[in-house]
């Protein structure tokens, strides 16, 4: 079974706080890649490298119309991400319950 590469994993790509920055951005709609450059101290070609592991791992998309090219959110693969971290919302939960009764008993 072969595994798919790193940067479309949506695991690796929302480990930089660049691309999670950029997802927030594109939470109020699609963008052009300069918009969505400006607030970053970084060069266009890193902005689109960062955009590009995005659209690997299927969070963002790109059209182009002309010269310009546009992106807009897809969160369908932050599900993944929810029902990981549900895992562990139970488990701590289950924790600090059992913490809360051990206090007052004691």
């Amino acid at each position: 079974m072969s595994r798919p590469a790193a940067s479309a994993d949506v695991f690796v790509a929302i480990a930089d706080p660049t691309r999670r920055a950029l997802l927030d951005l594109l939470r109020n709609g699609e963008q052009p890649v300069k918009e969505l450059a400006q607030p970053f101290a970084m060069s266009l070609p890193a902005i689109s490298q960062h955009l590009q592991i995005l659209c690997e791992a299927g969070l963002v998309q790109m059209r182009k119309a002309g010269r310009q090219r546009f992106y807009r959110l897809n969160p369908e693969p932050l599900k993944q991400i929810s029902e990981w971290i549900a895992h562990y919302e139970q488990f701590w939960q289950e924790k600090l319950d059992a913490l809360g009764n051990y206090l007052e008993e004691n």
